[in-house]
């Protein structure tokens, strides 16, 4: 049998050294690297480069022909061919363009709300946020308390979604006739130091609103006013206080009490709203005088509104009637806070905002 004579590797010389060629191991070896390299082709394998070879001689087959067969559809659906249109083909749609450059810049509100502890005061701060909700933006709520901030009023203002800022009246006074006007000067010194612009509006939290008296105090200038509609303290009959209106003028005022018919200006205090440069910016507005405007707890109960109106404008001629000739009442002062107000037996009062069952 004749023999075959390969180049060995290194490790194979280290195995003839040891061995020789004929030992038993390099017999073995030699005879399983022969077997490997003979190993039939599998079935499988030789199906797939058949296949192969039919796909390719069919390709070039279909390259032979493709210049005498004309592929009229084809060639229709693959026209990527396009003309660069000009400023005349250009049709601009107006409709569609104004509704996506519809932006309106709008004032901002303050919203200033005095607020103390009593049994219907988490009613009626949940009753006003929910209103100033419906308010677009921007909008910021200034609620203020006396002496310290409870938790149960900044819980309340948390959960609203709603711009506020939490103040606090820290005026150390043993008498005081009413806590509002300190609250509400409180806010008016926060306006000024920070220099908030926008339409300020005292709203407390007892009163109702409609949502048009937010959206119509935007259109305010300088100063605007409305008539409110009043609850009597005898709460038998409805009185109506404000402005008497021609069109956008201040022609005369709405009054029933004979007490308070000295009185310069009619108006309530949620009847009226201004704009905040007046309080840091009087130049603007031509004041003579940069005397600080605040309400005066000094002054007899009802004219707290007149005294202050009275340090923003000098008489009807600079104010605005709104709505248009004053024709809708926007909000109510009705007086339904009750003195002594009774729960049903076994119920407690828990700190200053809830009104718990106790658990026998």
């Amino acid at each position: 049998m004749a023999s075959i004579r390969r180049t060995l590797s290194p490790y194979q010389d280290r195995s003839h050294h040891n061995g020789g060629v004929n030992s038993p191991s390099h017999k073995h070896n030699s005879t399983t690297r022969f077997a490997e390299k003979h190993i039939p082709p599998r079935k499988g394998y030789r199906t797939w480069r058949r296949s192969c070879m039919l796909f390719f001689l069919l390709g070039f087959l279909l390259g032979l022909l493709a210049p005498f067969v004309e592929f009229e559809d084809v060639r229709r659906s693959r026209d990527f061919s396009f003309e660069v249109p000009t400023l005349e083909d250009i049709v601009v749609d107006k409709s569609v363009k104004e509704e996506r450059f519809d932006y309106v810049a709008r004032k901002q509100l303050i919203v200033v709300t005095p607020t103390y502890n009593r049994p219907l005061q988490a009613f009626y701060l949940n009753r006003l946020a929910q209103v100033l909700r419906l308010v677009p933006p921007p909008l910021v709520w200034i609620v203020v308390e006396m002496n310290s901030a409870s938790t149960e009023t900044a819980d309340i203002l948390r959960g609203m979604g709603i711009m506020y800022r939490h103040l606090v009246c820290t005026n150390n006074l043993t008498d005081i006739k009413d806590r509002g006007v300190h609250q509400r000067n409180t806010a008016l010194d926060h306006i000024q130091h920070h220099k908030l612009d926008g339409i300020v509006y005292f709203a407390d939290d007892d009163n109702v609103y409609s949502l048009q008296l937010f959206e119509t105090i935007r259109q305010i200038s300088r100063f605007g006013t409305w008539p409110v509609a009043m609850l009597a303290q005898s709460k038998n009959k409805a009185t109506l206080e404000g402005p008497v209106c021609n069109g956008s003028q201040v022609i005369g005022w709405h009054t029933n009490e004979k007490s308070k018919r000295l009185r310069r200006f009619h108006v309530d205090m949620s009847g009226f709203a201004f704009n905040s440069t007046i309080l840091w910016d009087p130049k603007r507005w031509k004041k003579p005088t940069s005397a600080l405007i605040r309400q005066l707890d000094t002054i007899k109960e009802g004219f707290q509104e007149t005294t202050f109106i009275e340090q923003l404008v000098e008489d009807e001629s600079q104010m605005e009637a709104t709505p248009l000739g004053c024709s809708k009442i926007m909000n109510w002062h009705l007086h339904l806070e009750a003195h002594e107000l009774g729960f049903p037996k076994g119920w407690l009062l828990q700190k200053n905002l809830d009104a718990v069952l106790p658990i026998k």
